[in-house]
């Protein structure tokens, strides 16, 4: 007599099929995101046809910044009535990176998008995703100030050189300048002369360390003498990537190399590390992660020198346009802005930053051509002037730079404190004469999770000292190999002061975990069911 099946081998086949079928959809995406072509530019624009493309941006609070891109998009819809632009925004240049790392495997890219050349040089780990702007920029009709072109674009010759230098990745143009900014030490100058001190014409490290420590003074009933409040923390720090970066840069120490090598954790770091810990334990510092916004800090009189990037120069003091705190809370303040603190004011080295206009590519060369086209425009004097002019930015071109309105806004600073808000156009004159002192770190894949793991180290240091906690040699080699390993970035071998080998991706997006998932659990069905078979062979034998 036939024995009964038995029903066991239902749930196991059925589990393999899912797996197999989740497999197969999940390839298919990945498939999609991967077998693009090389983009090359078409010979003419196909003006008949219609074309809906996806802008994602950031912008913080400031609805200018919104009011702007949107006046952008219909401004450019009229020139191209068959080009229609969704538009997507952000509060978080993080956030549009996961997005596109999320999207690229469903090949749902945005056409073009705001973001840093950090993201995009993760995004080209991918074959063909990023369309190259080479032949674009100097394509006669529809590259830098074409004559195919709807507007007035600006030249190559017309961009910021050194900006545009920013762009390039691995020997070829992957993206276009948007805005710059860079970092500035806003600061209480009444409270710094109320200390006994004047502003030197350049800080240095050692001068804003002297103040904040001679600002923890406190009078008999533990108010602080210099506001005659119960809180004051002197310097706050917003950007810890940022500050670990520029103080390597100015020492002349290592970060890493344009072929991927990580220096960051070296003997430098470690000294640096031991003079923020010092001033951590007296909390004459504090950073943004720990304490929250320091222009919220420094319009309350809680605070004296607050870093912060240009962009956000319409938050700080005493009138700021975009102030957080309640009116009650202000005080009142002179405000100076001045470069980052220096080691060595003859030779002053500040951070770029700023947002850049990447390309996705797609199938359809006419549809890249197409944002390529919108990418352009927001790189005309209107676009460009308008939106620097909502924060401490400053244009990319030198078209919008010289422009006559550019130039009599910024002689009109401190005449409101809206449009004309003085610290906001200090902040902008500031980039402005420095540009020549900025710099960039090298990009490459991998580059992203390296300045989180510098910013990781300041903060990590500045907690465990607020937690009574020994920052010592042993401690500082725990904390490298703990930073490595959390950023991804010990997947080579670490020989002396450099982890050798590009470091390897961050956190995989979840339709990659999926995957993997997927395969996983494949491969475990079907070695049950092949030990399953083997064992009722053998009881039928």
């Amino acid at each position: 007599m036939r024995k009964k099946k038995n029903k066991s081998i239902i749930p196991v086949r059925a589990g393999i099929l899912v797996c197999l079928a989740a497999m197969l959809v999940l390839l298919g995406g990945c498939h999609g995101s991967k077998g693009l072509s090389a983009f090359a530019v078409p010979e003419e624009f196909n003006d008949k046809r219609e074309y809906e493309i996806t802008f994602w941006a950031k912008n913080d609070t400031n609805k200018t910044q919104t009011r702007i891109y949107e006046k952008a998009i219909a401004d450019f819809e009229r020139l191209y009535p068959n080009i229609t632009v969704n538009l997507r925004l952000y509060t978080d240049y993080g956030k549009i990176y996961n997005d596109v790392i999320t999207n690229i495997a469903t090949n749902t890219t945005p056409n073009v998008c705001i973001t840093y050349p950090d993201h995009i040089a993760t995004y080209l780990t991918g074959a063909n995703l990023v369309a190259p702007l080479d032949e674009l920029l100097e394509d006669p009709q529809y590259g830098f100030g074409g004559s195919g072109l709807l507007y007035d674009a600006p030249t190559k010759e017309e961009m910021i050189p050194k900006f545009l230098d920013e762009c390039v990745i691995d020997g070829h143009y992957y993206a276009v300048p948007y805005m710059r900014s860079t970092e500035a030490c806003y600061i209480n100058k009444t409270y710094v002369e109320a200390l006994g001190y004047e502003l030197p014409e350049a800080l240095t490290w050692d001068f804003v360390w002297e103040v904040s420590e001679a600002a923890m003074e406190k009078d008999g009933d533990g108010s602080f003498l210099v506001n005659g409040q119960k809180v004051m923390i002197p310097f706050i720090y917003k950007s810890t990537d940022n500050m670990m970066i520029q103080m390597l840069k100015q020492k002349g120490a290592g970060y890493s190399t344009g072929e991927g090598e990580m220096l960051l954790f070296n003997d430098t770091t470690k000294q640096l590390l031991s003079e923020i810990a010092a001033h951590a334990k007296t909390e004459a510092f504090s950073t943004f992660k720990i304490s929250s916004y320091p222009a919220n800090f420094l319009n309350a009189g809680q605070c004296i020198f607050a870093v912060d990037s240009t962009a956000g120069a319409t938050w700080m003091g005493t009138n700021a346009p975009l102030c957080d705190i309640s009116p009650e809370k202000l005080v009142e303040f002179e405000t100076a802005v001045m470069a980052v603190p220096q080691f060595d004011t003859n030779a002053p080295q500040m951070i770029s930053q700023g947002p850049s206009l990447c390309v996705f590519n797609k199938s359809d060369p006419q549809e890249v051509l197409a944002s390529w086209l919108f990418a352009q425009y927001l790189l005309t004097n209107e676009v460009q002037i308008a939106y620097a002019q909502t924060e401490g930015y400053v244009p990319v071109t030198q078209k919008a730079q010289q422009d006559a309105g550019y130039l009599e806004y910024l002689s009109a600073g401190g005449q409101d404190n809206g449009l004309h808000y003085d610290v906001k156009i200090k902040a902008s004159r500031l980039l402005l004469e420095q540009t020549d002192h900025t710099f960039v770190t090298p990009v490459f894949n991998g580059s992203a999770s390296l300045r989180d793991a510098a910013g990781h180290l300041i903060e990590d240091t500045v907690k465990s000292v607020r937690r009574k906690k020994t920052v010592d040699d042993a401690y500082m080699e725990k904390l490298f190999m703990d930073a490595a390993s959390l950023y991804h970035l010990d997947q080579g071998d670490r020989q002396g002061e450099a982890f050798t080998g590009k470091a390897e991706l961050g956190k995989l997006p979840p339709t990659a975990m999926v995957l993997l998932s997927a395969l996983g659990a494949a491969w475990v069905l079907i070695l049950a069911y092949v030990v399953f078979s083997l064992v009722k062979k053998r009881q039928h034998s």
